[in-house]
């Protein structure tokens, strides 16, 4: 039986580890994984890096500088204009002004999250960079504030592992989209399972470490949501940065996870693409 935090706590402590890091964030300044009062899925002081957009490159400091995702959900969504886009866990807004500028002023990306100073941040973005098609909602991606059939492409950055209830997020995905519509996401997988104490770890919950499913169940839910042309990519984490997320958990777990090697080569990111099927 797994030793997995209750839900309840598991939201507590991502909201509010993510609200520090919005609340603190000064353009410009270091916004790393290994830091005490900041986070992030990916290696240095943010994740643009993992971008392979040049847009990415663009954007404001106020932006990228609170990129925390582990990939380029972007590039494999293949946008179009005129197309409806929904972010999932939009943070500061970098996935969703970038997919602003594929979906064109005939296009509308909604970004969702439900961290208040996130969202803060967000819109405040948005209003430096006149992005007239983009807007933010303040929600848990478990319920979506969106309507059925209303999307055409789902987006997320390394937000679904952060969900104790990953079924039901997914679910959901399902449900906004429209008819042949696609699921576009960047996530932590593993290879493998985690071991209870990591699981049982809210730092490494928040961490993008201890919520990460295995690849053959992320699999399984997509299909048994009824998602079809499932593709999922694995880019493998080098040590440092794992290293990186490592110094997010506590003293205990943190020696523990460091002496477990096995640990290095279970978490990876994934490029996970699906659709809805057409009516």
């Amino acid at each position: 039986m797994s030793d997995q935090p209750p839900p309840s706590d598991i939201r507590s402590h991502v909201r509010e580890h993510y609200g520090k890091i919005a609340e603190s964030f000064t353009p410009g300044a270091s916004c790393g994984c290994g830091t005490s009062d900041s986070s992030c899925c990916a290696p240095e002081s943010s994740s643009i890096h993992l971008y392979e957009t040049a847009d990415a490159f663009t954007l404001p400091s106020e932006v990228t500088g609170l990129s925390l995702g582990c990939g380029d959900p972007i590039t494999i969504a293949e946008l179009q204009e005129g197309q409806t886009v929904l972010d999932l866990g939009s943070g500061g807004g970098i996935d969703c002004f970038l997919a602003a500028r594929r979906v064109g002023p005939t296009g509308h990306v909604i970004g969702v999250d439900m961290t208040p100073s996130m969202l803060e941040k967000a819109r405040s973005n948005k209003a430096k960079m006149n992005a007239e098609n983009v807007e933010f909602r303040l929600g848990e991606i478990e319920h979506l504030p969106v309507a059925d059939a209303s999307v055409d492409v789902i987006i997320s950055n390394c937000v679904i592992n952060l969900s104790p209830d990953k079924p039901q997020v997914l679910r959901e995905a399902y449900r906004a989209l429209k008819p042949g519509g696609k699921l576009a996401v960047s996530d932590v997988v593993t290879d493998g399972p985690l071991s209870e104490q990591v699981k049982a770890s809210l730092s490494a919950w928040a961490g993008c470490v201890a919520g990460a499913l295995e690849r053959r169940d992320y699999l399984a839910i997509l299909e048994a949501v009824g998602f079809t042309d499932i593709q999922l990519t694995p880019v493998y984490f080098p040590q440092e940065t794992m290293d990186e997320a490592l110094e997010e958990m506590d003293d205990e777990l943190r020696a523990l996870a460091a002496e477990d090697e096995n640990l290095y080569k279970t978490v990876f990111s994934a490029r996970i693409t699906a659709r809805k099927p057409q009516a």
